[in-house]
């Protein structure tokens, strides 16, 4: 009997948290800062970390084009109607660090402009203003900016502002923006102050020498947790890694614990206060197998209803993805030959060119991508009108699910990417010409940008897809189609919250990372707060 009790005493946390990724680390970090409180963290990868492709960032563009086994979770989604029927992977990083371990590094934050729909919604916690000052205390910003006053400069994130010298490739791409759209060239595009423009210096999730910075290296680092992912000096942080969470226990509609598989291994661990789901794109899958969702839904898939909300896995967005490739000057560098980990040749953040467009919101993500005989512009629509999907299968856990991300279906999208070739890209490609003449458009066609018919194709069949995936469980009251509300917390469930770039309410105009951050902070902090009160209410409770 006395081992029993033991056993279930080692299995039981203050707090259960599922995934390492940006809101994930912060949370685990934030919470066990108080060395009273317990956190276990459930992480389905290994600690990565040390690995060349990890450690490097000059892999970053590899890692997100090709699928690394060891460092990926397998899955494909559904065909695309609007894409001719094509299918994109359905994936993301299966390793501590999550989705920040293998993206693209770029570190940008959703605009005042976003983040007043957040509040208007929502209330002043997700402020622009309030966001502002969680970035501060998330950063430590190396780079230049013309107000120190939006940045932080001692916070664990390392952002560094790459290139310091920017090649001519990228000085003649901006210039060549400049004149085709009529915006001045930006020091610092995460300043409120100055959004849209070109740029030559990305801002990068990167340490001071380049090497990639991520939520694992930057929360859950060596001064943080032991090799064994026990925490360190009192901290009572235990990362389990290599275990996979299945489902969610509950109790009277009160989340108790995680269900989960690690090494073969069916596993409980049990929560007093909360569980929280970080799981990223996995989390509407883990929410529905846990008995959340559309009620029908669940019982065809054999899963007891814990509470019915039509709403789980509806609102699934992505932002669209093409490219334009040009010819280059061969003695233009795409990158300075001392830092091959800036990784990108300049760039813009640009309205939606349409005439009936708003022309001061950010819509519109150009990423420069130069090598030796061509300069690639990634071209990035950040407003995409389409909702796709998630759907589960069965109550099995490792079936994939059914997601369907819904590119171009609403015809207002694909309109708005052939206004930015139409536009932009045929006034960039004669600006850059104008300025160099070895620059010249070779991809799309310049004839094709006069025949709608073959722009339209070409769209179709050069569209590819990025990891920008969001809002599939919107924060949001229910009636507004909400999964979770304000801080966080699962609709008609108690201490269940959701804490990842799956709650988004409104589309980030921007690479999504950083938005993921933001999240674990201030539900992190809405935590700590609370804690704080129930504590000083006992104590004067005692006292009285």
């Amino acid at each position: 009997m006395r081992n029993s009790r033991q056993k279930n005493r080692s299995s039981t946390f203050d707090y259960i948290v599922i995934g390492t990724g940006p809101a994930g680390a912060v949370i685990a970090k934030t919470l066990t800062d108080d060395k009273k409180t317990s956190v276990l963290v459930l992480e389905a990868g290994e600690n990565r970390d040390r690995d060349l492709p990890i450690r490097d960032s000059t892999f970053a563009p590899e890692l997100e084009e090709q699928f690394f086994a060891q460092y990926f979770w397998q899955g494909e989604g559904i065909p695309q109607e609007g894409l001719d029927e094509r299918t994109f992977e359905w994936t993301t990083g299966r390793l501590s660090g999550g989705g920040s371990s293998i993206n693209g590094e770029q570190y940008v934050r959703p605009t005042a402009d976003v983040l007043s729909q957040w509040q208007k919604l929502l209330g002043p916690i997700w402020s622009p203003s309030s966001a502002v000052q969680r970035f501060k205390r998330l950063e430590k910003y190396n780079g230049e900016t013309t107000n120190d006053e939006i940045h932080g400069f001692h916070g664990r994130i390392n952002i560094r502002q790459a290139p310091r010298n920017p090649t001519a490739m990228a000085q003649k791409l901006v210039s060549a923006i400049e004149q085709a759209t009529g915006f001045d060239e930006i020091l610092d595009y995460n300043d409120p102050e100055t959004p849209l423009g070109p740029f030559t210096r990305w801002q990068l999730f990167q340490q001071p020498k380049g090497e990639r910075e991520s939520s694992s290296t930057a929360f859950l680092s060596s001064d943080i947790v032991r090799p064994d992912g026990h925490g360190k000096n009192g901290r009572q942080l235990n990362i389990s890694y290599k275990s996979t969470a299945l489902r969610i226990l509950f109790q009277n509609k009160r989340a108790s614990g995680v269900e989960f598989s690690k090494e073969g291994r069916h596993l409980r661990a049990y929560a007093r206060k909360k569980v929280i789901i970080s799981a990223g794109i996995h989390s509407a899958q883990l929410l529905m197998l846990s008995g959340i969702g559309p009620a029908e839904e669940l019982k065809s898939a054999g899963i007891p209803v814990v509470f019915s909300n039509p709403n789980v896995g509806k609102q699934l967005r992505n932002h669209t993805l093409n490219f334009a490739v040009f010819s280059t000057n061969p003695d233009d560098s795409p990158l300075p030959p001392d830092d091959p980990s800036a990784l990108y040749t300049g760039g813009a953040f640009l309205p939606d060119p349409s005439p009936e467009a708003d022309p001061y919101k950010r819509a519109v993500q150009l990423v420069g991508i130069g090598s030796n005989g061509n300069l690639t512009l990634a071209i990035l629509f950040l407003k995409p009108q389409s909702r796709g999907s998630i759907d589960i299968q069965s109550n099995d856990p490792l079936q994939i699910v059914l997601a369907d991300e819904a590119f171009l279906q609403n015809p207002d999208d694909l309109d708005a990417v052939k206004n930015i070739y139409k536009i932009y890209i045929r006034d960039i490609a004669t600006q850059l010409e104008a300025i160099d003449p070895a620059y010249r458009l070779i991809s799309p066609a310049p004839d094709v940008l006069d025949d709608d018919a073959r722009l339209e194709e070409f769209i179709k069949e050069n569209f590819d897809h990025n990891h920008h995936q969001q809002g599939a469980l919107r924060m949001a009251p229910m009636r507004n189609g909400g999964v979770v509300d304000r801080q966080g917390a699962v609709h008609g469930v108690k201490n269940l919250i959701v804490a990842d770039d799956s709650i988004v309410p409104f589309t980030v105009d921007g690479n999504t990372s950083a938005t993921a951050f933001l999240i674990g902070l201030t539900i992190a902090e809405q935590i700590s707060k609370r804690k704080r009160l129930n504590r000083k209410f006992k104590r004067e409770s005692f006292d009285e």
